[in-house]
């Protein structure tokens, strides 16, 4: 059962996670995902160069001065440093907070072509439960929507929401701080107007579901792209129109008692996604922090110096550290891309 005392403390919890001028690692990559990456670079995804790679960014000198909270892969949960010391017991000795991806991935929708639906939920609870033994507080579920002329569907924006408050749901009774991940896919030709459209009746969706399952806001945090037109939209307009068609949108749908809103960067490049959220901080003042969850955002630059060499791991945890320095001045709303050169 949800009681007042787990309530105060997931709340706490969830505070913690968007605390100013700090932000969110999603070290989370699955297996695919983190090969695509991996292979990129020249690197094969074996089991223990993904370790080194989790190794090298949790080890970074000072990364708990910018990063509130980590989310791992099943995998990474259970690793170790080359020195013996386990990923959730390093992480926490850190300061942060440690946080597991639940969700399985996804598959085709069955009942609309071109479409994905999330797997995960047989299970949940079992899973929840041994994460929980290993000092996790924080949870994630993703569910993904495409934009075309005919996508999303609505069926699918109804499953998708349905499962995301059911994640929240379930994580909340077993102490868990959910973290709702609606990913509005950036790829596509769509303009910002559609994008807008869609992320409304994602979000107005996700929403409805949560309060039919009774989630607290309080107590669990939002991931969500920002309004933002299509990759291959010709037009590309400027940051602060996406942030005032952003927090537009996030006025009519947010409840006040949110504790923030923690953005993915969704392919964008590193440089993009800190001026993005270094506008959404500078437009004007909201109820919710305004924080980060990146992945790529935040590790592309180390992986590309890393590239497997353990002789290059000190120049990528200080492009790593450097990075995220910059995501935290973005939280201010004090960033410059100067200073992409300066620090």
């Amino acid at each position: 059962m949800y009681d007042k005392k787990m309530n105060g403390s997931l709340a706490q919890t969830a505070r913690d996670l968007v605390a100013p001028g700090k932000g969110i690692l999603a070290a989370d990559e699955s297996f695919s995902t983190i090969k695509k990456r991996f292979r990129a670079v020249g690197i094969e995804s074996s089991e223990e160069n993904r370790r080194a790679f989790r190794e090298l960014l949790f080890t970074s000198h000072d990364i708990e001065k910018y990063i509130s909270g980590v989310i791992l892969f099943d995998e990474t949960i259970y690793q170790e440093t080359e020195n013996g010391i386990p990923f959730n017991k390093l992480i926490r000795d850190k300061g942060m907070i440690l946080g597991i991806k639940v969700d399985q991935g996804k598959v085709s929708a069955s009942f609309s072509p071109g479409e994905s639906v999330t797997k995960g939920m047989k299970g949940l609870k079992e899973r929840l439960s041994g994460y929980k033994n290993l000092g996790a507080k924080f949870s994630k579920w993703r569910a993904e929507f495409t934009i075309s002329d005919n996508l999303p569907t609505r069926a699918l924006i109804e499953k998708n929401a349905r499962d995301l408050a059911e994640f929240a749901a379930v994580s909340q009774s077993e102490g868990f701080v959910p973290v709702v991940e609606p990913e509005v896919l950036m790829q596509g030709d769509h303009d910002i107007e559609k994008s807008r459209e869609v992320s409304f009746m994602v979000l107005e969706t996700v929403f409805l579901e949560l309060e039919k399952h009774a989630v607290k806001y309080d107590s669990m945090l939002l991931k969500p792209s920002w309004v933002h037109p299509g990759f291959d939209n010709p037009g590309k307009p400027e940051c602060r129109k996406i942030a005032q068609a952003t927090l537009s949108l996030f006025k009519k749908i947010l409840p006040g008692d949110l504790p923030g809103v923690v953005f993915l960067s969704g392919g964008e490049s590193p440089e993009d996604a800190t001026s993005h959220l270094n506008e959404l901080n500078r437009v004007n003042e909201v109820p919710w922090q305004l924080s980060f969850s990146f992945g790529r955002a935040l590790q592309s630059p180390a992986l590309n110096i890393w590239r497997g060499k353990k002789e290059n791991v000190s120049a990528a945890q200080k492009e790593f550290i450097k990075r995220s320095r910059l995501n935290s001045l973005a939280r201010q709303g004090k960033y410059d891309p100067s200073q992409e050169d300066g620090l």
